[in-house]
């Protein structure tokens, strides 16, 4: 029994469509469905119900994708013992949020490179939303977000939670101290409406029944920070972006009297039967953040 056939097989049942099943395993749709017919042909049984366009498993499609994770396991362990990845590329899809690549994405990618000298990374920057669904579709192997994605097919882990301030121009905004009422005099700029951050602004200000001031929502810390920097206002972002962003930009973290709540990361995968190449990378990640410092306050 050729194994590509049954792990072609998984994708699809996985995916529950033969289109993004043929796209993760970079080949076409007819090839896909070639190999699952060779396989039924083989077996001498029906594995997909093709009478409608969703894709159906029959019972015995059920029966042999239980023995195909069983076999594709076993295939997994024997390339694991006897060293078949060795001087192959590891290739994966990697989504992550801008909060997690403006903070500790580069360095944890610099220390990969260093352990894992043949990692091949595609990287993906988008919003939580998307790169929850886009795991959710097979179309990312592993993402960062600030949302877990909600499917049975697809494992959640958190990572340590980013704590969130307030950013203003080092020179217009060099008070000691800002109460509530002191930002609600300035204009606020934090991500997307309807982000966690977003409404966690929204709800400080409604919690301690003080004026709202003006919030404009910006999906990119680059824009904010440019808008901060061009004297627009006071963008709420990660503590952990600020050291790396001030570099370039005459940032302050302003010592607030209030704090933001802060936001919540999670790591979001696929489980892949043929390699435990997505398993270790998070593990790696989760070693990573665990042990780096946190920076200093203003």
């Amino acid at each position: 029994m050729n194994l590509r056939f049954v792990e072609a097989f998984h994708w699809a049942v996985s995916l529950k469509s033969v289109t993004r099943a043929a796209q993760k395993l970079h080949i076409t749709q007819s090839a896909l469905s070639a190999r699952i017919a060779a396989l039924e042909e083989e077996l001498g049984t029906v594995l997909v119900d093709r009478r409608d366009k969703q894709f159906r498993l029959t019972i015995a499609g059920q029966r042999f994708h239980a023995l195909a994770l069983r076999l594709l396991e076993v295939q997994r362990q024997v390339k694991a013992e006897m060293g078949s990845h060795a001087g192959r590329p590891m290739s994966l899809r990697l989504g992550a949020i801008e909060s997690v690549v403006h903070s500790w994405l580069t360095g944890w990618l610099q220390q990969m490179r260093r352990t894992q000298p043949d990692f091949e990374l595609e990287l993906t920057v988008e919003t939580s939303p998307v790169l929850v669904d886009q795991v959710r579709r097979g179309a990312l192997d592993l993402v960062f977000a600030a949302l877990p994605a909600a499917d049975s097919a697809v494992r959640t882990r958190p990572l340590p939670p980013m704590p969130m301030v307030f950013v203003g121009h080092a020179q217009q905004h060099a008070q000691p101290r800002y109460s509530l009422l002191d930002l609600s005099c300035i204009e606020l700029l934090t991500f997307q409406r309807g982000s966690q951050p977003h409404q966690a602004l929204l709800e400080l200000f409604q919690r301690h029944q003080a004026p709202l001031p003006r919030v404009h929502t910006i999906s990119s810390i680059s824009a904010m920070v440019q808008l901060v920097e061009g004297g627009f206002g006071v963008a709420t972002l990660p503590q952990a972006t600020v050291a790396t962003l001030a570099r370039g930009a005459p940032l302050r973290e302003l010592p607030a009297e209030r704090r933001l709540q802060p936001l919540p990361i999670h790591a979001s995968y696929r489980e892949d039967p043929t390699s435990s190449l997505t398993e270790s990378v998070l593990e790696s990640a989760l070693a990573y953040v665990t042990q780096e410092p946190a920076p200093p306050m203003a």
